[in-house]
């Protein structure tokens, strides 16, 4: 990935940030070919300021880093996209975004994250781990009951419980999917591709 920062006469190409849990849209930034490296190189998002006339890592002051998980570059090579995991609000006002949004802290994306965490690295007090502990038929198994009471929840008209076996059966499924190797996006694909069939 080479950016053509020949492009601009001040050698800076724009940078959008985006949440690689959420996909909000979080901040628009400037880099030099300086500012790019460093930032591949360090995990950390690196901008050149140009009202400080220097290069600056978001969250060097505040803590609230940006830790870059993928780096993609427009079809002109003049626009990056950098999805990254921020630790902490990324505007200097104290908002979610320097849009004045909300970046929701919990999305399914995280919750699968989460869990192949707990796959990876067994904690012993995580029921998550405990799951992955016990082996696939366990697994399979809780999977197999949670959509059981859902159905018999379903039945009824108490919008707590439905709610929260629907919750529990999807979490369970989460789970099934890492122990099985597999996430949602690749259940999400075939959905995709029966829908295009149609």
């Amino acid at each position: 990935m080479k950016p053509d920062f020949s492009k601009y006469s001040d050698g800076l190409v724009p940078v959008i940030l985006q949440d690689s849990s959420t996909q909000k849209v979080l901040m628009l930034g400037f880099m030099n070919e300086e500012a790019f490296i460093k930032t591949q190189q360090d995990g950390k998002v690196t901008f050149y300021s140009r009202s400080k006339q220097r290069l600056w890592t978001k969250g060097e002051v505040s803590g609230n880093f940006l830790l870059v998980k993928e780096i993609l570059l427009d079809c002109d090579a003049d626009t990056l996209l950098i999805k990254a995991q921020p630790l902490g609000p990324v505007c200097h006002t104290g908002s979610d975004t320097c849009f004045n949004e909300t970046n929701p802290v919990f999305t399914l994306q995280k919750l699968e994250e989460v869990i192949a965490d707990r796959k990876q690295n067994q904690v012993n007090d995580s029921y998550t781990s405990s799951l992955f502990s016990k082996g696939i038929n366990k697994i399979a198994q809780k999977v197999g009951e949670e959509a059981v009471e859902l159905i018999i929840e379903s039945k009824d008209d108490n919008e707590e419980r439905f709610l929260n076996e629907s919750a529990d059966l999807l979490y369970h499924y989460l789970v099934l999917l890492q122990a099985k190797n597999y996430r949602l996006e690749d259940v999400i694909k075939i959905l995709s591709a029966r829908h295009r069939e149609k």
